[in-house]
């Protein structure tokens, strides 16, 4: 008699054609065992990871569809998030967002947040009044008209702390602001940003980490200072050696991995 062959489950499907990411009953266990066989991948390191996308936009993948699959997975995750915990908020998510691709995976996020019914402030945190990479000014421009976003623009340090006006009354705080490329003690506002997500924190209010907890170096685990401390970090194609550390678990909380659509020819050798 031959042994039953046992076939490897098949990946999940990319987050923009993902039906199960729509479920409303979707929770973080949910979530957790659809992404599994990413998070069982072999972890890499913030520069292999940064080669991994310029390798997969140079093979043909468009940076602007890496994006929406990010900020797809991160939306999930935050409604995830929501349905997980029982906590009376206003409802309304604050997504913190930096002027790089890392704030562009959080507009998108709030575009399908938006999607879903639920409601977001945005704030671009940068001096300039427009995201600095192309993929990230177009969706940061096509928040324009969603009733249920409200874009905010916060150049300063001041304009960050008005932020802090009500924040007991958020359901989710996002954290936005820096990925992959985060090195080195932080200056205003984001600095100022990452005391925002702190002090959510001691409100009660669960923080979301997209990437990387914002100042935590995704390749040693080391934090520069203020650095954020998440309930909840979504990482993106493998897991990351940063958030593998002491230091690097305890900020960046529970850990998914989302697939974006980097091929694994891509990958380092």
């Amino acid at each position: 008699m031959q042994p039953t062959s046992r076939l490897a489950p098949a990946d999940p499907p990319l987050p923009a054609g993902d039906a199960l990411l729509a479920d409303p009953e979707l929770d973080l266990a949910m979530l957790a065992r659809h992404w599994a066989p990413y998070a069982a991948r072999r972890p890499m390191t913030a520069e292999q990871m940064r080669g991994a996308d310029r390798r997969a936009q140079r093979s043909g993948v468009a940076g602007a569809e890496l994006m929406e699959h990010a900020g797809v997975a991160v939306a999930a995750a935050a409604r995830a998030l929501l349905n997980s915990i029982d906590r009376s908020s206003s409802g309304l998510v604050l997504v913190l967002c930096g002027p790089g691709n890392n704030g562009g995976d959080g507009f998108v996020a709030a575009r399908h947040l938006a999607a879903a019914g639920i409601r977001s402030a945005v704030a671009l945190v940068a001096g300039a009044d427009r995201p600095g990479t192309p993929d990230a000014a177009a969706n940061w421009d096509a928040l324009a008209d969603l009733a249920s976003v409200e874009r905010l623009h916060c150049a300063t340090g001041h304009d960050v702390a008005m932020l802090l006006n009500g924040l007991e009354r958020a359901a989710l705080v996002i954290d936005a602001l820096l990925g992959t490329g985060a090195s080195g003690r932080l200056r205003e506002p984001i600095s100022n940003a990452v005391e925002v997500c702190l002090a959510a924190r001691r409100l009660g209010v669960p923080v979301l980490a997209v990437d990387a907890p914002t100042a935590l170096d995704l390749s040693s685990g080391l934090p520069s200072e203020p650095v954020v401390r998440a309930d909840l970090t979504v990482t993106f194609h493998r897991p990351k050696e940063g958030l593998r550390t002491r230091i690097g678990g305890l900020l960046a909380g529970r850990v998914l991995v989302a697939p974006i659509g980097i091929p694994a020819a891509a990958d380092p050798i």
